[in-house]
């Protein structure tokens, strides 16, 4: 991974909402992790930018505007502020917030294309399409709707099933129709033009060293050795983007434009402060750093698509990208009839967004794995942490107590005050590499127990009774836990920097007091001042109560709506239909047909951390891509002793998430224990076929 230490200027970016829906719980483990990374290299010493935009282009922007009445930039314009509003309100602090609807982007985006097109890596085929004859319009997968090709489910999406979760093209569907107007669409065919990425694959296979995480590294290697496709990059109008230069009617499909956002939004902020040489500092020089933050649904985009769009363009790649995992409420996909898929703004009339911004830090670590917002754990993290032990700290020490000393410390730290100061400072190095590596569960777990070492220094010395005979005594105690609670809300500032402006103002420390964590140093701390003067008390943070989470939990259910849709009417109508069986333990012929067994062959075993049972297999079903598969057959089989064997799997089985991750599909075996034994075709069987 490249060096997050380092002392380069640093342009960072977390990927562009998009400007059809407000902003979630979800899109926020991104902006905070990202935030917080930004707000440490900043106090590290470094000069820092954090840039993004709302990503605004494409077919579902449009409609949307046309079934409001509006124009899509009216659209997007609200949309806008709506998001930056929210996003702030928990902190987040963008040096600039634009708007891939911009010159500036047309101009990068245009740019691009061109040196591609210049260099041979645009293509022109046609393709064949659904088209809409009513609306005069290319139907994307998501305007499509029709019954699943596979299970035989109505209502479901042109691009995949939410019930057997099958992939497919929309026209496999049966009975398709727009999802617009209803009408049936026609095939058609329409020529496109395509970005050759398979010219990038040597580029490609290089830049990845060491600029992603290993399990990204490891999920790039699979898509290069199925080899690269070319990407399709334009979409016909009617369409909301831009243009693309020498074509009539063919626009850039939004994804081309989307991360073009990043650089729109730093040429934007450059120009308008009078320093336009940054951009090429930036975008065209490896003197600087460029970091992506993104979640790993846009993987492929942003490790392959993005940087090879850079180097056709003439630009510098990203120096890193990290990747984190998704948000689950209670162990449950985020579900908006559920009420789980729970807004910022509803969020923000309920709860403090520093209580937000702690849970996740306290979770995140620099990996994949999927962050699971649990209510109990929320508020006891939460209670426990800040309120408890941080803010607990000063709310004994400067309310009474400080006030029967007139709030004034004494001239300097004890021995003992300096001792602690020193323990404090000793982790600091460990800290520093935490916060660089996005391990902020790391960083936070060690200033949690150095919080608890001066809860102790204080409980040990018991001031509230001292005051009472040894006033001076008490002053002391006072200062020597006043200056390492100090210290604790500096290494606080990138998770709760509101917290740590109360603990500022609170001490009366100026601006430069909250400086960089470079001027800590092991053998001269920055002390407070002799006979320091504290101003009076100001609460820095309040218990959650559970009832405040419920009733953040109900607003969202109301505003949801508690009515059952019509789509997840049908949806739990076809799950219950998908195997019925009558009182007599038999099935129907249909029913069996529901059950899709396959051939399958296993690429892939390892032993699953934590996990006595579980093996988890790559199983190839002949797709694209390997399933991932956890199967309890460790007891019969070394890993080992499955790749390259040949099995029978149930391959339309509903995704299930479970501790290790998410299952794909199911193994056929018989026998218990020892004598446990997967099925294996009798003869010759290819992945993909399927049992008849």
């Amino acid at each position: 991974m490249a060096d997050q230490t380092s002392s380069k200027a640093v342009l960072v970016t977390s990927a562009l909402p998009y400007a059809n829906g407000p902003i979630h719980l979800g899109h926020l483990v991104e902006y905070i992790q990202t935030d917080i990374w930004v707000r440490f290299q900043r106090m590290n010493g470094r000069e820092a930018y954090y840039f993004c935009a709302d990503d605004t282009h494409g077919t579902a922007v449009m409609l949307a505007a046309k079934k409001r009445g509006i124009t899509p930039e009216e659209l997007v314009g609200e949309v806008q502020k709506e998001h930056y509003r929210d996003l702030t309100a928990f902190g987040v602090r963008f040096d600039n917030y634009y708007t891939t609807n911009s010159p500036e982007n047309k101009e990068l985006a245009s740019a691009i294309y061109l040196s591609a097109k210049e260099k041979g890596h645009i293509a022109r085929r046609d393709v064949r399409q659904l088209y809409c004859e009513n609306d005069k319009m290319f139907l994307p997968d998501r305007f499509v709707k029709g019954i699943c090709p596979k299970c035989g489910t109505a209502d479901q999406y042109g691009d995949s099933c939410e019930v057997c979760g099958s992939a497919y093209r929309p026209e496999d569907l049966k009975e398709p129709r727009c999802a617009v107007c209803g009408t049936a669409p026609v095939s058609k065919e329409e020529a496109h033009l395509f970005f050759k990425l398979g010219d990038f694959q040597e580029y490609l296979q290089s830049w990845m060293q060491g600029r992603v995480d290993e399990g990204v590294r490891r999920k790039m290697q699979e898509w290069m050795e199925q080899g690269l496709r070319d990407w399709d990059i334009s979409r016909d109008g009617p369409y909301f983007g831009f243009e693309i230069p020498g074509e009539k009617n063919k626009y850039f499909y939004v994804w081309l434009d989307a991360p073009v956002g990043y650089m729109a939004s730093a040429l934007n902020y450059f120009r308008s402060t009078g320093r336009p040489e940054l951009f090429d500092r930036f975008w065209k020089s490896e003197e600087t750093e460029v970091y992506h933050f993104i979640g790993k649904d846009i993987v492929y985009f942003h490790t392959l698509f993005w940087p090879a769009m850079l180097k056709a363009g003439g630009f510098r790649p990203p120096t890193a990208v990290f990747v984190h995992g998704f948000l689950t409420i209670n162990g449950e996909k985020m579900s908006k009839s559920r009420g789980t898929l729970i807004r910022a703004e509803t969020y923000l009339k309920h709860l403090d967004p520093q209580a937000l911004r702690y849970f996740y830090a306290s979770r995140l670590g620099p990996n994949l794995d999927d962050l699971d917002l649990s209510g109990v754990d929320f508020l006891a993290k939460y209670n426990s942490a800040v309120v408890g032990n941080f803010a607990n700290l000063f709310s004994r020490l400067c309310t009474k107590i400080a006030d029967t000393l007139d709030r004034r410390l004494s001239a300097a730290p004890s021995a003992e005050g300096r001792e602690l100061c020193k323990k404090l400072l000793e982790r600091k190095d460990e800290i520093i590499a935490a916060y660089a590596d996005r391990n902020t569960n790391k960083a936070l777990r060690i200033i949690e127990s150095l919080g608890d070492e001066v809860n102790r220094f204080v409980a040990a010395r018991e001031p509230w009774k001292l005051v009472k005979s040894d006033v001076e005594g008490t002053r002391q105690v006072i200062t020597d836990a006043l200056n390492a609670g100090w210290i604790l809300s500096y290494y606080l500032r990138p998770v709760l920097p509101v917290f740590a402006d109360g603990v500022a103002e609170l001490l009366a420390l100026p601006a430069e007091w909250t400086g960089f964590f470079e001027d800590l140093n092991h053998n001269d701390p920055l002390y407070l001042p002799a006979n320091h003067e504290i101003r009076p008390y100001r609460h820095l943070a309040s218990r959650i109560a559970d009832t405040e989470l419920q009733a953040m939990l109900d607003a969202e259910k109301q505003a949801a709506g508690e009515v059952m849709t019509e789509k997840k009417a049908s949806a739990e109508k076809a799950e219950k239909a998908a195997v019925q069986v009558e009182e007599s333990g038999l099935i129907s012929i249909d029913d069996l047909g529901k059950v899709e067994l396959r051939a399958a062959r296993i690429a892939e075993a390892s032993l699953v951390e934590g996990a006595d049972k579980l093996l988890r297999i790559g199983l190839d079903v002949g797709e694209e891509r390997l399933r991932n598969v956890f199967a309890g057959i460790r007891v019969a089989y070394k890993p080992e002793e499955l790749v390259g064997l040949t099995v029978v799997c149930v391959a339309n089985l509903a995704p299930r998430k479970m501790k290790f991750g998410v299952s794909e599909a199911m193994l056929l075996a018989t026998g218990e224990g020892e004598s446990l034994t997967l099925f294996v075709p009798h003869r010759q069987a290819k992945p993909g076929d399927r049992l008849r």
